[in-house]
């Protein structure tokens, strides 16, 4: 079996692309399937150390090797998956890093911090990400639209554009 590459670091040299995809690295992906294996290495003969059983789950891709993917989560595991069980679907997770503490994420009606407040979402929820700018995400999270600040969700850079 062919051994993985030596690991790159995301962001030393500016913009990167994958190897395989061509696409930039790092990136953020969704999970596709409602069973998602994660593997030690990028093949099926490599040992699975975790099983993802959340479809939509925000993750970010930081290496390729041929068909397979390096995956980071919200949660810092990293770990392989084959690319078919990924999405180009942008979601996010309201501020993972609050997880436990009695909080909530505003989704207000537009992107500014005095507009109404249309639902509030407790660290964890996942969402919808349509797009992201100056500093504001609009995202849809069950049947609910409204814009949250893009410094609250995870799957998306600071300051990205899309």
């Amino acid at each position: 079996m062919a051994a993985a590459p030596e690991e790159e670091v995301p962001g030393e040299t500016g913009a990167e692309e994958g190897s395989a995809s061509k696409l930039p690295l790092p990136r953020f992906v969704s999970l596709k399937s409602a069973r998602v294996n994660l593997r030690v290495g990028p093949g099926k003969d490599y040992a699975v150390s975790w099983l993802y059983t959340k479809p939509g789950l925000p993750v970010e891709i930081v290496q390729e090797y041929e068909l397979w993917r390096r995956i980071r989560d919200s949660e810092g595991t990293e770990g392989w998956v084959y690319h078919s069980l990924l999405s180009g679907v942008r979601t996010g997770i309201a501020a993972p890093w609050l997880k436990g503490k009695t909080t909530t994420i505003d989704l207000h009606r537009n992107t500014s911090e005095d507009a109404t407040v249309v639902a509030k979402m407790e660290p964890g929820v996942v969402s919808k990400v349509k797009e992201c700018a100056f500093a504001w995400c609009e995202v849809e999270v069950s049947g609910r639209k409204g814009y949250v600040r893009q410094n609250d969700i995870w799957g998306v850079y600071p300051d990205e554009k899309f």
